[in-house]
């Protein structure tokens, strides 16, 4: 580490510092894991990178970083995982037991397998798609991005962002089996 790296904030957060960083660390921490995890490969390293952008946000003057606290968080998570991704240079796939993901309350058994066999199909094909494609997917449906914040993040315009997106899903849309619930209409 750098002397600038391990520089200590002069003085302590405030009460009300320490809460907007928990209720940021509440509302970020999952949808962070989540992305770098598919960029590190690896879920333990993912939470380091997140650990770290935490502690670079703690670092930042909130009333500056507020306003873009999204397109910030990701940015900075995404280029250090693309910092350990680099250094490792190990790559081998991550099964869906190794990354939490968020379901919603009660559904059926029925509603369970479904999903699970729905999304196993999806993400079969998301992984088939150019990685630029897969990238800004997973932005814009796992965590619920905006453009305007996905374009911030990969550095690419928000309207190439788009062709990206649209082209993503034409491609989904001809490979998904005609009889299923989520192809398109005839």
């Amino acid at each position: 580490m750098t002397g600038s790296e391990m520089q200590q904030p002069q003085t302590l957060p405030t009460t009300e510092q320490g809460t907007w960083i928990r209720s940021v660390l509440s509302r970020y921490e999952i949808p962070l894991t989540r992305y770098a995890s598919r960029i590190t490969l690896d879920v333990e390293r993912a939470r380091d990178v997140v650990q770290e952008a935490f502690l670079r946000l703690v670092r930042e003057d909130s009333r500056r970083v507020e306003p873009i606290l999204a397109e910030w968080l990701f940015t900075v998570c995404r280029n250090l995982a693309l910092d350990v991704r680099g250094k490792e240079k190990r790559m081998q796939p991550l099964s869906e037991e190794r990354i939490r993901v968020e379901r919603c309350p009660a559904p059926t058994p029925l509603a369970v397998a479904e999903n699970q066999e729905a999304r196993a199909e999806v993400m079969k094909m998301v992984e088939g798609l150019p990685g630029n494609q897969q990238e800004v997917l997973r932005l814009k449906f796992q965590e619920g991005l905006t453009y305007r914040e996905i374009s911030g993040i990969t550095q690419l315009s928000v309207s190439h962002v788009g062709v990206l997106i649209h082209e993503a899903l034409k491609t989904l849309r001809l490979r998904f089996p005609s009889g299923s619930d989520l192809a398109p209409n005839a």
